[in-house]
């Protein structure tokens, strides 16, 4: 947790914490929602491996394998495509040594894609994933201040985006309404970094949002409150915002029929 990339000094990661914080988040989405979970094994020359959401995006049966922005991160597609290669998805590779690409800069809505050209990826990366991705439109949106796009907002139900209330996180906002042909509904949130929240539509249950605990972030915990038709679960991620982890981070969301 010393090696990590960080955007910003501070406190260093309470590694303990960090783990039982992480064994909650996976329980929550083994035990008490139900789906099947895939752990990548642990690669302790890759300090960063725990945030998984960047080396790929999956969409229906296609699944991108990215290239990081941070060369120190590039190793950790291997283990990603070996996993996807288990699920029988169709994987595309990114080969280009001019794009870079990170999930964490990708926004899907479920009708179009967001991506932010940030300091982890760039015009190049976005390309490849228009590419990849014919079905749908693809909207690149200038991220400053943030590490990611998503560092600020997320999707927080089927036609709902959370965002922070920050100026660089509004300004974003703006600019994803004037790039769509859709009208979102918006949900804003005191704090940026509680705009990264976990939807999920799960048949038995309904609309899941896994949200900041109100321990780390009252105000916006209150906000969330108000989706009174979601089964809302708080998560703590402490430990893991240390060195710019979000909740979205941590998994790679893939909607398909168990086979294994």
């Amino acid at each position: 947790c010393r090696q990590a990339l960080r955007s910003t000094a501070g406190p260093e990661v309470d590694f303990a914490r960090a783990e039982r914080e992480h064994q909650l988040y996976v329980g929550v989405l083994r035990g008490k929602l139900g789906l099947q979970v895939l752990e990548l094994p642990a690669d302790e020359s890759l300090p960063d491996c725990v945030f998984v959401e960047d080396v790929a995006v999956v969409c229906e049966e296609t699944a991108l394998l990215t290239r990081p922005g941070a060369p120190s991160r590039r190793k950790e597609v291997e283990a990603m495509k070996r996993v996807l290669e288990s699920l029988n998805l169709n994987i595309i590779e990114m080969v280009d040594e001019n794009a870079t690409l990170d999930g964490g800069d990708v926004l899907f809505t479920g009708r179009e894609f967001f991506v932010g050209l940030s300091r982890r990826t760039n015009q190049r990366g976005a390309e490849i994933l228009a590419d990849t991705f014919k079905d749908y439109a693809v909207s690149t949106v200038p991220v400053h201040d943030s590490l990611h796009l998503k560092s600020f907002c997320s999707m927080a139900g089927p036609n709902l985006i959370a965002i922070g209330s920050s100026e660089a996180a509004q300004k974003a906002l703006k600019t994803m309404q004037q790039m769509s042909d859709h009208r979102y509904d918006k949900l804003t949130v005191p704090d940026d970094a509680a705009a990264n929240c976990i939807y999920l539509n799960i048949p038995s249950k309904g609309h899941v949002l896994l949200h900041r605990a109100p321990e780390e972030y009252p105000e916006s915990a209150k906000v969330f409150e108000k989706l009174k038709d979601h089964m809302l679960i708080p998560i703590a991620n402490t430990e893991l915002e240390k060195v710019d982890g979000s909740l979205t981070c941590c998994s790679v969301l893939i909607n398909k029929a168990s086979e294994l």
